[in-house]
């Protein structure tokens, strides 16, 4: 025998000799301790794995078991662990249960998904899926599938919701447009006795807990269905055509980068995502099934993913119908105001650049006026003939033009004094690029400006738009939106 060999066999009996001394310890204070035997045999078992397999685990995978074996997370170790988690590209190892589906032929725009439990009062499952539906023209139809997780573990339950789904909506299922599954309850990690954060009684952290785990579920299962995924609750109602509308929305933002559009600001409500990117939400669900409600973990998701920004988009294509929550039955009459039935009258705004002189205040800048998100342009008080300036990339055919200024808190921030102009000939102006020729097409009044049949009134494709102060006003500006609708 060599020298480092007995020094090795002399360290590892040490090893051997230090955990039976604490484990002899353990076992005498086992009456004062709340360490449970599990917990002294689970020590035992990771130092046991150590000694044994010592020279086969790297250095980084032992450090890793202690603080596994101590329930120590640092900030350092949850970013670390979440940028593992993200290359996680693959699906969750989960045997899914079909209830009603036919197979899906192919590969569609966008799937909606709706996971759904028993409740204590109200239905709204099928008015849900009636709406989606019903919202849809013909050519929408074939772009679309919806797939509905019953989540409850109550089969009788299951049993007569698939009956009343495949009794209404069978013609959607047989086209393929409507899956019914369901995860079993073996799939599921623990779901009693979990940390109460936020002081939330045991059963409300259950109930968040096993949501977490049912989306989690439903967005594995929508991985690869279509390019495109929206997340819907149950008791939802949809606005006409929305399919149409979202497609305009990710029009306008081509070539740029987004994790997350919300077309409702209400909860877990009409949240938009790139299908590539839900393999990884529904590892991120599961990983952090426990910590907090859904709509929280969305959040944390997105910034993690370099979205810093909320990107909502207005009116609301989605709005909350329940009157009872899903949770105990309690009353929850949380209503999306931005919320339309029409959605057809989202603006096209095609692309553009955007100037100034206006005095822009902070962040406030131009751009933020032009879009549906929910933000605005915000100067300090404008002088007679201050200008605000959209030069399109091409000439536009323009049918309707509609800008409003001022907010609900900040009633008198308004254009008091202006006028729309809409021109031609593109030159370079004082470092920025603006027509040289324009038509009045009328002014603001009581801070806003609307006109159709723009088309019809102008002779030529309008290359700018200008905004021009008339008069110098001693309040701020806020330009909230500029809406633009072309033929």
């Amino acid at each position: 025998m060599t020298a480092s060999f007995l020094r090795r066999e002399c360290l590892k009996f040490h090893q051997m000799k230090h955990i039976f001394e604490i484990l002899d310890k353990m076992r005498c204070l086992r009456k004062r301790s709340t360490v449970s035997f599990l917990g002294v045999l689970v020590v035992f078992l990771l130092f046991m794995n150590l000694y044994i397999e010592d020279s086969y685990v790297l250095e980084g995978d032992k450090q890793l078991i202690r603080e596994t074996s101590t329930h120590q997370l640092n900030s350092e170790r949850y970013v670390h662990t979440f940028k593992d988690l993200s290359n996680f590209s693959g699906a969750i190892n989960v045997t899914y249960r079909y209830l009603a589906s036919t197979p899906l032929q192919r590969k569609r725009f966008l799937t909606i998904g709706l996971s759904s439990v028993k409740r204590k009062k109200g239905n709204y499952l099928l008015e849900t899926i009636k709406s989606i539906f019903e919202q849809s023209s013909y050519e929408e139809l074939k772009e679309i599938s919806v797939v509905v997780h019953l989540a409850d573990f109550n089969s009788s339950w299951r049993e007569a919701m698939v009956q009343d789904i495949t009794q209404k909506f069978a013609h959607h299922i047989i086209a393929g447009r409507l899956i019914v599954i369901h995860a079993p309850e073996e799939y599921y990690p623990i779901l009693d006795g979990l940390k109460r954060n936020y002081n939330d009684p045991e059963d409300r952290v259950r109930f968040r807990s096993k949501q977490n785990v049912d989306y989690a579920f439903l967005l594995n299962f929508c991985a690869n269905t279509s390019d495109y995924y929206v997340m819907l609750e149950d008791d939802v109602r949809c606005s006409k055509n929305f399919l149409t509308a979202i497609k305009k929305v990710i029009t306008s933002l081509e070539g740029t980068y987004w994790v997350t559009l919300e077309f409702s600001k209400l909860g877990y409500i009409g949240k938009l995502y790139h299908s590539h990117d839900l393999p990884r939400l529904a590892h991120f669900l599961l990983m952090f099934y426990q910590e907090m409600p859904c709509d929280w973990l969305l959040t944390h998701f997105r910034g993690l993913l370099a979205q810093k920004n909320v990107i909502r988009f207005k009116p609301s294509l989605f709005q909350h119908m329940g009157y009872y929550s899903s949770y105990k039955g309690t009353e929850n009459k949380l209503k999306d105001d931005d919320f339309e039935e029409e959605s057809s009258d989202i603006p096209d705004n095609p692309p553009a650049s955007l100037y100034t002189n206006m005095n822009v205040f902070e962040n406030y800048e131009a751009s933020k006026a032009y879009s549906n998100v929910d933000e605005y342009f915000w100067g300090k008080p404008p002088s007679i003939g201050d200008v605000f300036v959209i030069v399109f990339e091409n000439p536009t055919v323009i049918k309707k033009i509609k800008v409003n200024t001022g907010t609900e808190d900040r009633q008198n921030d308004i254009l008091h004094h202006g006028v729309v102009d809409v021109g031609k000939n593109v030159i370079l102006f004082k470092q920025s690029r603006q027509c040289d020729t324009y038509i009045r097409l009328g002014e603001f009044k009581n801070g806003n400006f609307e006109m159709s049949d723009v088309n019809q009134k102008i002779p030529f494709d309008i290359q700018c738009m200008r905004i021009y102060v008339t008069k110098t006003q001693k309040e701020w500006l806020i330009i909230r939106s500029i809406s633009i609708w072309t033929s």
